[in-house]
């Protein structure tokens, strides 16, 4: 079997076995990442000789008995982990010279667990875009193409898409996300893969470069749930250098992924079937409600009554927190500088050159809504909206064991498509942003293809803190879709 065909599970196993070596699996994927990228620009930053000293000392590990389900494993690093000695960017020009002298809590225990980093994966700048088209080095082309259009070019979401993009195209076997609004889900979605954002808490967010501090988490992409759940059980638990981490046992997350759903209660919410969507996403829908109830699960209809008012409360609370968490970005200790006559014009400059247009406008955005006269009539507000989707989601979990739904709107849609209005793209992440608002665990999982011949969706929602059953009923979905479409990158 080649390399780029195994899963992270599969490749431990070959590992442990010496069928293979960690050096000779990583000396593929180096290889397979120096062809590849120039034309998918998935990685910001490659570390090739980083990645063999890594694979050199997962061998040693190997060899005296002391590995981990990680070792050895080649994987992509979101540039939005903080890692010791190698550049990181956010995929901001003003974040462009940073390399920082710590290593993020979840790239630590990744490295503990003796994982393989080939590089920083692209990403929309500071996480803020759904297409991947915001980033300061360029976009990032989706491996997948139309089958009646082969000449175009298409997104892999965002804004992790360089993450998905890489493991899609086999250049990365496994990948680390952040997600904020559906940053996981969305690209997973549109790449074929799979991907959890785990419960706000579970994992640590010490280390990696802010967005919206109440939302962001960390989480797994990979090709399945299995690899999904490994590299979570490696992520995940709690750190005392972040207040926002959740001092909650870590349980074996792969022991879920062959429960089955027999019994369970799967919440199908009336408010997700949105006008003007497109009917191959709700024809899969309800593919997906009928895999499930042949497998014994009972489908209870739910309803979400403020989902409407999902996007509208992100777009508020989201930008909000990125105005203050942004405002350290000065010029005056870290990162890129513009001179000036004085210091307001040296700051004036410096975030006027290091800033894209998208974190202007969110930054805007946020200072507008804090401002005085305004912060009552739209942030306070928000927040209280947000409470009323958390209550929502309580409500249903006190009728149902997890929810199915869509993950996107639509699938991959083209560079140029979509880009001239914001608001429009802000729509792709009509189903995950309430999941996020509420800080619940959700996952999406490829569940088919469209007319075009590219992935599909469908996300399973779960209670906080229970990503065991999201794993479960995730699982139970990818077998009975059987997915196993490759991109055209790799189909050949």
């Amino acid at each position: 079997m080649s390399p780029f065909d195994l899963t992270i599970a599969q490749a431990a196993k070959a590992l442990r076995a010496k069928d293979i070596s960690a050096v000779e699996l990583t000396t593929a994927y180096n290889g397979a990442v120096a062809a590849l990228n120039p034309r998918l620009n998935a990685y910001i930053t490659t570390t090739p000789e980083l990645a063999l000293e890594q694979a050199k000392a997962a061998d040693a590990r190997l060899k005296a008995g002391d590995a981990t389900a990680l070792t050895g494993i080649p994987i992509a690093m979101k540039d939005l982990f903080c890692t010791e000695g190698v550049r990181t960017t956010a995929a901001s020009k003003i974040l462009s010279p940073f390399v920082p002298p710590y290593e993020s809590t979840v790239s630590a225990k990744l490295k503990a667990a003796g994982a393989v980093m080939l590089g920083k994966a692209n990403l929309d700048e500071f996480a803020m875009g759904s297409a991947n088209i915001t980033s300061a080095y360029g976009p990032v082309e989706n491996p997948w193409k139309r089958r009646e259009d082969a000449d175009a070019k298409l997104v892999p979401g965002g804004s992790s898409g360089g993450s998905a993009a890489a493991v899609a195209a086999r250049i990365a076997l496994a990948a680390t996300g952040t997600d904020t609004g559906g940053s996981i889900r969305q690209p997973a979605a549109f790449t074929g893969l799979a991907g959890i954002k785990p419960t706000y808490g579970r994992c640590s967010r010490w280390g990696i470069v802010a967005f919206a501090s109440s939302l962001d988490q960390a989480g797994p992409m990979a090709r399945n749930a299995e690899d999904c759940a490994i590299l979570l059980n490696a992520m995940a638990g709690f750190d005392e250098k972040d207040s926002t981490s959740a001092p909650q046992p870590v349980p074996d997350f792969t022991q879920a992924l062959t429960r089955g759903v027999k019994g369970l209660r799967i919440g199908i919410p009336a408010e997700y079937r949105l006008e003007g969507t497109n009917p191959e996403i709700l024809a899969l829908w309800d593919k997906g409600i009928a895999w499930l109830r042949e497998q014994g699960a009972e489908i209870v209809d739910i309803s979400l009554p403020h989902t409407k008012y999902g996007l509208a409360v992100y777009y508020i609370v989201a930008p909000a927190e990125a105005s203050s968490n942004l405002a350290r970005y000065d010029g005056v200790r870290f990162g890129a500088r513009v001179d000036g006559v004085d210091l307001i014009d040296m700051y004036e400059r410096t975030r006027a050159a290091g800033f894209g247009a998208e974190v202007k406008r969110r930054i805007m955005i946020g200072t507008y809504v804090l401002s005085h006269g305004y912060y009552d009539a739209y942030y306070l507000k928000a927040q209280k909206v947000r409470n009323l989707i958390l209550r929502d989601f309580s409500n249903a979990f006190g009728k149902v064991d997890a929810i199915l739904t869509p993950t996107a709107p639509s699938a991959a849609f083209g560079l140029g498509e979509k880009m001239d209005d914001p608001v429009t793209m802000y729509l792709n992440d009509v189903f995950t942003v309430p999941a996020s608002l509420a800080g619940v665990p959700a996952m999406s999982v490829p569940a088919g293809l469209n007319a075009e011949g590219l992935p599909l969706g469908l996300q399973v929602i779960g209670k906080h803190f229970d990503e065991e059953t999201v794993f479960a009923v995730s699982a139970a979905i990818e077998q009975a879709a059987g997915f196993a479409a490759l991109p055209e990158v790799r189909a050949k």
